[in-house]
């Protein structure tokens, strides 16, 4: 039987594959268990700079639940946390960027994985929705996910229709950063991986610490809070190789400390 979820360091990229094409990339419970594992290396691994989350082949991103009959929407009610809202807290308190490589259908829980992913590149023929209220559900997990990056209107068209929309429209309302011909994906991915990987990785961690912390605040409060933060990492080893190199001109050798 094959691993339903593929995870590979590469050159401190973590890849995170959901590996049920044949299922549209759907979100079972040994998927959701396999993410949940994933996602604690995202938080524990130190040497990771960033990581990638797709599905495999070329139809499907994630189609979100697997609706499976007896099984789906099945809860133990003792527990106050569901799976999938952990997984989204996971993800959006992840101490590197993450990325959503988005190669086909991204529907339902899946949308919500590529909004609670701090990045997103589509391919210009993945279709995008929150269809859940076509089966008499509604996509209220998904919409807490989605909350912070489109505006109000448009969301809720999102939600009460369940109509599906395209990536640029996708990309429009703010959900993601690039859409590029299936050919051209991974070459994006990977362009924007460059960029995020030759960075200062106490910059970056701090950095992503700092924003996370602001994002409830107002503007006097958060810059308030910002402003103590600077002189913290202009402390480190990392911010004085930065400013030396910059004036001896040459590339910096970080030291991750």
């Amino acid at each position: 039987m094959q691993d339903q979820l593929l995870v590979e360091k590469r050159n401190r990229v973590l890849w995170i594959t959901i590996n049920r094409p044949e299922r549209r990339n759907a979100l079972n419970r040994v998927v959701l268990e396999e993410l949940h594992k994933a996602l604690q290396l995202v938080h524990s691994d130190a040497d990771l700079l960033a990581a990638v989350i797709t599905g495999a082949g070329d139809k499907a991103f994630c189609s979100g639940a697997d609706l499976e009959p007896g099984v789906t929407f099945k809860w133990d009610y003792s527990k106050p946390n569901a799976p999938v809202a952990d997984l989204f807290r996971l993800m959006r308190l992840a101490p590197i960027p993450m990325i959503a490589r988005i190669n086909g259908a991204c529907m339902a829980g899946g949308i919500g994985l590529a909004a609670a992913c701090r990045m997103a590149v589509a391919a210009d023929t993945a279709m995008f929705g929150v269809p859940e209220v076509k089966i008499g559900i509604f996509g209220l997990q998904v919409y807490a996910a989605l909350q912070p990056l489109v505006p109000e209107r448009q969301l809720w068209e999102w939600c009460i229709t369940g109509e599906p929309f395209t990536a640029q429209v996708a990309r429009e309302a703010g959900l993601l950063n690039y859409v590029v011909p299936p050919a051209e994906l991974d070459a994006k991915v990977d362009w924007l991986l460059s960029r995020i990987t030759d960075k200062s990785p106490v910059a970056m961690r701090r950095g992503i610490y700092a924003m996370r912390a602001v994002d409830s605040m107002n503007f006097d409060q958060a810059l308030s809070y910002m402003e103590s933060q600077v002189s913290t990492i202009g402390q480190t080893e990392d911010a004085k190789e930065g400013v030396a190199a910059f004036a001896e001109k040459r590339k910096p050798v970080w030291k991750g400390r």
